[in-house]
């Protein structure tokens, strides 16, 4: 058995890819969402309430489709880092990451001795398609996508530096927790954020890395898409889910059906 590619991986510098936030925590919720086109879906670990357990189901429903999943972490530890991968997740996204010592930290729990630290599960590994792909230890790196997230003022002063990390695929930008902490909490269209957010941008790319960035509102993911970005998640299914439910029961009640969703989250 050969070593899955990682299409998603692949496809970081070539034409734009458009991902979904797959929120429910469900393998069959993510399946419905793989059946609709995206070219990857965001399994998060770290907003919804997501285990090793329910994060493997919903790598196993989603395995058939052309969506590529990629799974947020809580955060950057190895341990937890450890399981991810071994439970099969290829594109791994870590947030709040600030510095390229953290960055490099990240690198080294993604890759076997000499270069890192992650053990080895082998037969154990549904990564390894439990010891069907023999030359897994050797090549795995290959197919594995690290992605960074830069969503704090520390982490835009050293994106230079964390994007040219080597063993650095992509940094994801979070304009949410960006704007919050650049003083401007539900702000992100503010100048100080989009500054910000063109830094990330403009110095990911100069280091030769992809860069994406969560943006649900059209106006905005068009805009970092001339911008640079080749990977932006345009849509988060709870939130479709939620107003489109309300403007269903509008249709037949004639009442105020309340704000419109967040364009953070």
């Amino acid at each position: 058995m050969k070593l899955p590619e990682n299409t998603f991986k692949r496809r970081l510098h070539a034409e734009p890819q458009y991902g979904c936030w797959a929120s429910f925590g469900t393998g069959f919720s993510a399946e419905i969402l793989a059946t609709t086109g995206y070219d990857w879906l965001l399994i998060d670990g770290e907003h919804v309430p997501n285990t090793v357990p329910m994060v493997l189901a919903q790598l196993q429903a989603v395995a058939p489709y052309p969506s590529h999943p990629v799974v947020r972490a809580v955060n950057g530890d190895k341990d937890l880092i450890k399981q991810l991968l071994d439970i099969g997740v290829q594109t791994l996204m870590v947030p709040m990451v600030e510095s390229a010592e953290q960055a490099r930290e990240l690198v080294r729990a993604m890759r076997y001795p000499p270069h890192g630290v992650r053990g080895v599960g082998g037969g154990l590994a549904r990564a390894t398609r439990w010891d069907s792909i023999p030359d897994y230890l050797e090549k795995a790196h290959e197919e594995l996508c690290l992605i960074v997230q830069v969503e704090s003022r520390k982490g835009v002063e050293n994106v230079a530096e964390i994007a040219a990390v080597e063993g650095v695929d992509a940094v994801f930008i979070g304009p949410a927790d960006l704007s919050i902490g650049l003083g401007h909490p539900g702000n992100p269209g503010h100048p100080e954020v989009q500054e910000s957010i063109r830094c990330v941008v403009d110095a990911t790319r100069a280091a030769g890395k992809a860069c994406g960035i969560l943006a649900p509102v059209d106006t905005d993911a068009k805009r970092y898409l001339e911008w640079g970005c080749t990977f932006v998640a345009v849509a988060i299914d709870i939130s479709l889910m939620r107003q489109a439910l309300k403007d269903t029961l509008s249709r037949y009640r004639d009442s105020d059906i309340g704000p419109k969703p967040s364009s953070l989250y």
